[in-house]
């Protein structure tokens, strides 16, 4: 019998745990074994952001709190434009990377990671997606990932690491 899925909606009193891991599967793996201890579920959860070579990796783990945790995406493109300038390769390459994490009774049972490769774009381009999506050149595409439409979910970095789980839950 499938699984039912539910979200954390359905809990409603459990609040977010600190996100402290030095990588995005560290805090995959705390979030995922902190909710199904919080919630009594088989529980799914994963974190991703932007790495940037040129900048050692950052944003990385910090990528939502980058320039502040307040902070517009605008807000974070500046710094992250001005960094680069400083390092001198605003085009840098780049990727974003989703690890994922399924825990069930406190056991991590499986894991997955995405990544998708490419460029810091000279400017944000294209109003689609979402986060640094607009500033992330996807050559293939010849265009930013705000700029790919539906054909973003072919290359995600989410999307690769949702295909594994479905590929380990349906086998």
């Amino acid at each position: 019998m499938p699984d039912d899925l539910v979200t954390l909606a359905e809990w409603p009193s459990v609040a977010p745990p600190d996100e402290s891991g030095s990588t995005f599967a560290e805090n995959a793996r705390a979030k995922a074994r902190y909710y199904a201890a919080a919630t009594g579920e088989r529980t799914v959860a994963e974190d991703s952001g932007l790495e940037i070579d040129a900048l050692g990796g950052a944003p990385g783990v910090q990528s939502a709190r980058y320039a502040g945790a307040d902070s517009s995406y605008p807000e974070k493109f500046a710094r992250l434009y001005e960094a680069l300038r400083a390092a001198g390769s605003v085009d840098s390459p780049a990727r974003f990377v989703c690890a994922l994490a399924l825990a069930d009774s406190g056991q991590i049972v499986f894991e997955a990671r995405g990544d998708v490769e490419g460029l810091i774009a000279p400017e944000p381009r294209g109003d689609g997606g979402f986060g640094y999506d607009p500033i992330f050149f996807y050559p293939p595409f010849h265009a930013t990932l705000a700029e790919a439409g539906e054909r973003k979910a072919e290359v995600s970095h989410r999307a690769q690491a949702f295909r594994q789980l479905r590929t380990f839950l349906l086998s």
